[in-house]
């Protein structure tokens, strides 16, 4: 079979920085039409339909690069390299079951369910303080404080810190921008030992005095026998923190932006309440704000009659296994009342690392839509929207709306 590093494949440029928002779309058309395979100037793989996304990601023989980032940039001590290294993305077998068994009770639908009443009243506040005015730069007013807000009634954190928890758990995130990494190492330092001093202290109260909180149930927490440690506890609550806040705040904007811009949909949605579920399913397929996600191969692979030599990075597309138009009905339509519930959405990723949070993502956003959308009506764009870069979180710097508040 021939190696991949021999065949002339096409090339997408994933760094440009102008690839976002439509011009995005456009390249990913593009590169889809041009077959499964492309390659980028870093000579990084890129897997472009649904049938081969999967593969990657749940072969076991490809992980998750987070450590040879590190090496890459020189980073083999201190807070950040002991972040990357404990993050549960960057664990593997025995171990990766271990913890996953352990903390997997923590985030089921059924735990996420009990803590809509919450949502709801944080839903409530924040409209209280944009309903008047009929407008909003949706994406500081409220796409930011909504899952930060719930995340702190998660792990049972006062309130009143959610917006330096929403800025940590942003720093957090860059972890996995190589970028972000080269240019903000010392502000993602410091947020990491920042609140690993606040999430130890909240840690410590609740071993003395438990909850009906995260923390509490992580502390708790046992599987035949086995329980986790003081050092997994606090790396497991930054990680949620890491994965709930600034994605969930991602989805979110670019939620209301799709509708802002299929206003039929809104309409429809408000309309009928019931397809709330299938509306967030929606969402997540045409607009993952994890577009890519990283593997690396750690053995030569052979898939579909070429070689994929070992240590290739390969970036799996989300999005192109969100439109494969071979496995999804009209894929290029954002529709909240298809059913798609044969082609889940692969944006929380698929295999042993699918992502820990999914249940609550999707029960914050469940919530936001069917709050917002009987409340905010004649929804439409206020301005441009303004993207931030799809390395990493692909999400809104800012989202202006207006609207006529009912």
């Amino acid at each position: 079979m021939p190696l991949t590093t021999e065949l002339e494949l096409p090339v997408f440029d994933y760094h440009d920085p102008e690839l976002r928002g439509p011009r995005f779309h456009a390249a990913m058309r593009e590169a889809m039409d041009a077959g499964w395979l492309a390659t980028s100037p870093l000579g990084w793989l890129f897997v472009l339909d649904r049938e081969a996304a999967t593969f990657f990601l749940r072969t076991r023989a490809a992980e998750f690069p987070s450590m040879k980032v590190a090496e890459a940039f020189g980073i083999t001590e201190g807070p950040l390299y002991d972040a990357m290294r404990k993050n549960i993305i960057s664990i593997e077998g025995d171990d990766h079951r271990r913890l996953r068994n352990l903390v997997n009770p923590a985030f089921t639908a059924r735990a996420a369910d009990r803590l809509r009443p919450a949502m709801r009243e944080h839903l409530d506040d924040l409209w209280t303080g944009i309903a008047a005015a009929g407008r909003c730069e949706f994406v500081d007013a409220f796409a930011k404080r909504y899952p930060s807000l719930t995340i702190a009634t998660v792990v049972g954190a006062p309130l009143a810190d959610a917006d330096r928890l929403q800025r940590w758990a942003t720093w957090f995130q860059r972890q996995f921008d190589a970028a972000a990494i080269f240019e903000h190492r010392d502000e993602i330092e410091r947020a990491i030992v920042e609140f690993h001093d606040y999430a130890g202290a909240l840690i410590e109260s609740r071993r003395d005095d438990p909850g009906d909180d995260l923390i509490s149930t992580l502390v708790t927490a046992t599987h035949d026998g086995d329980r986790l440690s003081d050092d997994e506890c606090l790396n497991l609550v930054m990680n949620v923190f890491a994965g709930g806040v600034d994605t969930t705040q991602a989805q979110l904007a670019h939620g209301v932006r799709l509708f802002a811009e299929h206003p039929d949909q809104w309409e429809l949605l408000a309309r009928e309440p019931e397809l709330v579920e299938r509306a967030v399913e929606e969402v997540l397929r045409f607009e993952p704000i994890t577009p890519f996600t990283a593997r690396m191969t750690i053995e030569d692979v052979e898939y579909r009659d070429v070689t994929i030599p070992a240590e290739t990075v390969v970036m799996i597309s989300t999005f192109a296994g969100n439109r494969d138009p071979e496995a999804v009905d009209a894929p290029l339509e954002f529709d909240v009342a298809a059913d798609r519930a044969r082609v889940k959405p692969m944006t929380f990723g698929a295999g042993i690392h699918n992502c820990l949070g999914a249940n609550l993502a999707r029960a914050e956003l469940q919530e936001a839509f069917a709050f917002l959308a009987p409340r905010m009506r004649d929804l439409e764009l206020d301005g441009e929207p303004a993207y931030d870069s799809i390395a990493g979180v692909y999400g809104l710097d800012e989202l202006p709306i207006r609207f006529r508040a009912a």
